[in-house]
């Protein structure tokens, strides 16, 4: 890149005051000094957008209170964890296992009866109140309990679930099979 020489000094003559707001921003030198090393990378790729005979200070501390502020609101959303301590309790299922189950699983919900299955599905998957199925299905709210009942049961069985520790982590699936307050 071929750099006027006057761009350049004025430039370099800005770098120890940069330094100083930036320390000034940060509090901490190290951070400081990588602020004022990527303000001076942005301000070299994008040289054609100052305008000469203007400030050029003025426009590397817009770059640098800038980029300041946007890296602040991107680590005002992160959580220190110096010790691992909550990146230990992190887990990611992995999805193959999950992939097994749900056919397992959407298998097991086909030889369902049609009317358990419609149950389940509204007051299970859906979120609709058991009167709200009631009312869907135009039958007893006592009826759709029973039908919701009758059909995790038998989804427990085809599935071979004792617990809800053996089903995949996902709300949904909990909810189907053992009701919306457990999810």
């Amino acid at each position: 890149m071929n750099l006027d020489p006057s761009v350049r000094e004025a430039v370099l003559a800005a770098v120890p005051n940069l330094r100083a707001f930036a320390i000034s921003l940060s509090g901490n030198v190290d951070r400081a000094d990588d602020l004022v090393q990527e303000t001076l990378l942005r301000a070299l790729a994008n040289i054609d957008s100052f305008q000469r005979g203007t400030n050029m200070s003025a426009w590397l501390f817009t770059i640098l209170r800038n980029l300041f502020r946007s890296e602040y609101r991107k680590r005002r959303r992160e959580v220190e964890d110096t010790d691992g301590s909550y990146a230990e309790r992190l887990k990611s299922q992995p999805e193959q296992p999950g992939r097994v189950e749900f056919m397992e699983f959407r298998a097991a919900l086909a030889k369902l009866p049609a009317d358990q299955r419609e149950a389940l599905v509204l007051v299970g998957a859906s979120g609709f109140s058991y009167e709200e199925a009631a009312e869907i299905c135009g039958c007893a709210v006592g009826t759709i309990k029973s039908r919701v009942n009758r059909a995790r049961g038998r989804l427990g069985e085809l599935l071979s679930i004792e617990s809800m520790d053996d089903f995949g982590p996902d709300r949904a699936t909990r909810a189907v099979l053992a009701g919306n307050e457990q999810a």
